[in-house]
C-alpha cells in the first residue's frame, strides 16, 4: 500500500477502525501514516471501568484511556470515538463523565449512542431472559431509541443522552475541542498535495463547499462568532490546517442539525413503544 500510494502521489486518504490498543503499537501507526491513513474509528464506549467489564471491552480496561487517545492523535491519526450510555452499571453521573472525557481527550468527532441489544449478541440473550427487550434494534444507536428497558428508566436515560449531545456539540464546547485538537495535531507524514485531472470528477462536487461554509457558518449560523474565532486562530497559528478547521466546522453544524432532528422525531415514538 505504501509503495502504491507513493507511486500514485497519494490520490486519496484511507480510514479504518481499530481498538484502543493501537496506541501501544508505534510502528504500526507510523506505517499507517505512510500508507495514507488519516483517520481511525475507535470504540471507547465509556470511561467507566464497570461498564467496560459489563460489555466485555477488556482491552479498554487497566489503561489510561486519555493517554492512549492522545498518543494516537499525536501520531497524526484523527480519531473518531464511539461512546455508549445506558449500561446497567451506569448511574446519572455518567453523563457528565462522558462530556468531561470527550472534552479533555479532544476527540472532535464523538459518536455517542444509547445502548441497544442486537439479535444474536450475549446482551440480547441475557435481556431476553430478564424480560427487558422491547423490539428489534434499529441498528442506529444515535437515533435516541433503544430496544431494551434500561435500569435507570428510559426518560432519565434519554434526558441524560440529550444532555451529552447538546453539551459536546454546543458551539462553545465543540469549537473549543476543535481548537484543542488542532493545537496538538502534528502529522508525521509531510507530503505535498497533488492535483490529478483524472480525479476531477471526484473533486468537482466539493469545489463550492468553502463558499457555502462561509455563507452558512460565517453569516447565517447563530454560532458564527465561534466559527470566525477558529478561522482566524487557524489562519495565523496553524495555516496549513485551515482546511481541516473549516471541515470540522461543517461537521459540527451537521451534527447539531442531525441530532436535533433525530431527537424530535424519535423521542415521541420511543415513549409510545415503552
Amino acid at each position: 500500500m505504501i509503495d502504491w500510494m507513493k507511486k500514485t502521489k497519494y490520490p486519496f486518504d484511507f480510514s479504518t477502525e481499530a481498538s484502543i490498543n493501537l496506541a501501544d503499537d508505534e510502528e504500526l501507526m507510523k506505517l499507517m501514516i505512510q500508507a495514507g491513513f488519516k483517520s481511525v474509528f475507535v470504540g471507547i464506549e465509556t470511561p467507566d471501568n464497570r461498564a467496560l467489564k459489563e460489555c466485555h471491552k477488556f482491552q479498554n480496561t487497566n489503561r489510561d484511556l486519555m493517554d492512549s487517545v492522545e498518543r494516537i492523535q499525536k501520531f497524526g491519526l484523527r480519531m473518531r470515538g464511539g461512546f455508549i450510555v445506558g449500561f446497567d452499571s451506569d448511574s446519572p453521573a455518567i453523563f457528565e463523565k462522558q462530556i468531561e472525557f470527550i472534552q479533555k481527550s479532544k476527540i472532535v468527532t464523538a459518536m455517542v449512542g444509547i445502548l441497544n441489544a442486537p439479535r444474536g449478541s450475549r446482551l440480547f440473550e441475557r435481556l431476553q431472559k430478564e424480560g427487558r427487550l422491547l423490539k428489534e434494534a434499529t441498528g442506529d444507536n444515535t437515533d435516541f431509541s433503544t430496544n431494551i428497558i434500561p435500569k435507570m428508566g428510559y426518560e432519565k436515560l434519554a434526558e441524560g443522552y440529550r444532555y451529552i449531545v447538546n453539551g459536546i456539540y454546543s458551539p462553545r464546547l465543540y469549537y473549543e475541542r476543535v481548537r484543542g485538537f488542532l493545537r496538538q495535531y502534528k502529522p508525521l507524514e509531510k507530503r505535498k498535495w497533488h492535483f490529478h485531472f483524472r480525479y476531477l470528477r471526484w473533486y468537482f462536487p466539493y469545489l463550492g463547499a468553502p463558499f457555502k461554509a462561509l455563507m452558512i457558518l460565517g453569516i447565517k449560523d447563530r454560532a458564527r462568532i465561534y466559527y470566525w474565532k477558529l478561522f482566524f486562530w487557524s489562519l495565523f497559528r496553524r495555516p496549513l490546517l485551515l482546511p481541516l478547521a473549516i471541515t470540522y466546522s461543517i461537521y459540527g453544524f451537521h451534527f447539531r442539525i442531525i441530532f436535533k432532528l433525530n431527537f424530535d422525531t424519535n423521542l415521541v415514538h420511543q415513549e409510545k413503544t415503552i
